[in-house]
């Protein structure tokens, strides 16, 4: 089998990506195109095909005349996205409840006992980690690649952000209850029940960042 290979502008779009979720890039920071021709050793095409990738993601957004910035997330849009991904991912636990094979429900109790360890031990980054792991494959199983797509496009601007919900109080074992539901539902073939309580899930994870925003808020005038 021919391997393929990505074409440059490729490569310096998962460069910049990259350096937009770990910081490098801050939000709503200037894309200086001239030093980022010099440090990465490209030409201007290149990475300005890069740019167009990454302004079509919404990780970046192109002004006239001055060029491109790196996207903020308002908290608007979280209360824009965190409704149509509950729909996604909700529709992804429906589809999974029917597809997935006894050996696919063995893998995901596997990960939902990791889950389970990390969530005892207070170990949240661990916890992020496997979490992600188990809605990916449950997207997975789902197995409609146009979900999968749509959601991978929201979930790269909730990336953006660097949301930390499990900070919230209490907010780490009820996320724990909450995967544990999903996994029941499907364990039980029960499509519609997975459906629910994944989008259960997604909402309450915005409830659980509009509350520590307001915490941190509070925190911060009372300082």
């Amino acid at each position: 089998m021919r391997l393929v290979q990505k074409s440059l502008h490729q490569e310096v779009a998962v460069t910049l990506r990259e350096q937009i979720f770990s910081g490098v890039l801050l939000p709503g920071s200037f894309v200086d195109e001239v030093a980022l021709c010099e440090s990465l050793k490209i030409s201007r095409t290149p990475l300005r095909e890069a740019l167009k990738v990454l302004t079509a993601e919404g990780l970046l957004r192109h002004e006239p005349r001055r060029g491109c910035f790196v996207s903020e997330v308002t908290e608007q849009d979280l209360d824009d996205i965190f409704p149509v991904i509950a729909l996604l991912e909700g529709r992804c636990a429906y589809e999974a409840a029917s597809n997935a094979s006894d050996a696919d429900l063995a893998a995901l109790k596997t990960l939902h006992d990791r889950l389970q360890g990390h969530a005892d031990d207070g170990r949240i980054q661990d916890y992020y980690a496997t979490n992600l792991q188990i809605h990916e494959a449950i997207i997975m199983l789902a197995n409609n690649r146009w979900l999968a797509q749509a959601i991978s496009d929201l979930r790269k601007i909730l990336k953006l952000a660097r949301l930390q919900q499990l900070h919230a109080p209490g907010r780490l074992n009820q996320s724990l209850s909450e995967h544990l539901s999903v996994y029941a539902a499907l364990m039980s073939r029960d499509s519609a029940g997975a459906e629910a309580a994944m989008r259960t899930h997604l909402t309450r994870q915005r409830d659980a960042l509009r509350d520590l925003s307001r915490h941190q808020t509070k925190s911060r005038v009372a300082a």
